[in-house]
């Protein structure tokens, strides 16, 4: 089976692109091969629509949360807020989500999804710091477009099946909170290349088995790139990979998903079970 891990970005270019990672699962074992960098949409946008089957784990959130849907007054279908969300275009989606939070009192400003929640992710509403409100603008309308399959939230075609990744939290599960990437050249230290390193290696010495049923085969050179993008990449894949071993089980969505919401695709989110 073809297995894609996705590292996205709200804004790609040469110096931060869309990173792409090829991979193979045959049984248990996940194999690693050719990295692809994207600077602009279009190749992504022609990536979604190659013939399948595959699978695809993407580093953004497909979805917001349905106290955010509610009361802003998008529509209540997945579908129908992501054209609300895409027709504002990107500054008018900004300019929507200032203007709900910044009447509304600490706390109650940016709200988190049930899977947010669970994984211990940030609200899909954030515009500041890693903006992935501005991933959800540019990424979520054209998973819409290209008709993939989204288990739980949009039916699709069922040979190109795109899940929700996030690598931090398959990262916490093997080194804790320990920083591994930066953007930012002269924060790109000794120590995160280290860690980053240790990160790759626990891997390839099967700490992703008990947990995600899967054996990893990757280059050591995944864990090069100060930014952490390739190695993020990696960890898409293998999310990715648990969830088509878990198709016959929807994928290993939790049983008390909301569909206007989506979910993210870890193991450790479906034991919480979004409680």
């Amino acid at each position: 089976m073809r297995v894609y891990g996705i590292d996205f970005t709200s804004r790609p270019r040469c110096t931060k692109p869309i990173t792409c990672l090829a991979c193979r699962l045959e049984g248990d074992q996940l194999c690693a091969g050719t990295l692809s960098t994207w600077s602009s949409f279009a190749p992504f946008e022609a990536f979604l629509q190659q013939p399948g089957p595959w699978i695809a784990g993407v580093d953004f959130p497909f979805g917001q949360s349905r106290t955010f849907v509610s009361n802003i007054g998008w529509p209540t279908t997945w579908s129908g807020y992501v054209r609300q969300a895409e027709s504002l275009g990107r500054a008018g989606f900004r300019q929507a989500l200032d203007a709900y939070r910044q009447p509304r009192l600490p706390g109650d400003k940016e709200h988190r999804r049930a899977t947010d929640r669970a994984a211990g992710a940030i609200s899909p509403q954030k515009l500041y710091g890693t903006p992935v409100g501005l991933m959800f603008f540019e990424g979520a309308p054209r998973l819409l477009r290209a008709g993939v399959r989204i288990p739980g939230v949009q039916s699709g075609d069922p040979d190109r099946v795109c899940v929700e990744a996030y690598p931090g939290l398959l990262a916490r599960q093997l080194i804790g909170r320990r920083s591994y990437k930066q953007d930012i050249r002269a924060q790109q230290t000794p120590e995160r290349d280290r860690t980053r390193r240790a990160l790759l290696q626990a891997i390839l010495k099967g700490a992703t088995q008990p947990a995600y049923g899967l054996r990893v085969q990757a280059p050591l050179t995944l864990a090069d790139d100060p930014m952490g993008d390739a190695l993020d990449a990696l960890l898409c894949a293998i999310q990715a990979a648990w969830a088509w071993t878990q198709r016959a089980a929807d994928y290993g969505q939790p049983t008390s998903l909301d569909p206007l919401e989506g979910w993210i695709a870890d193991p450790h989110a479906r034991v919480a079970d979004f409680v």
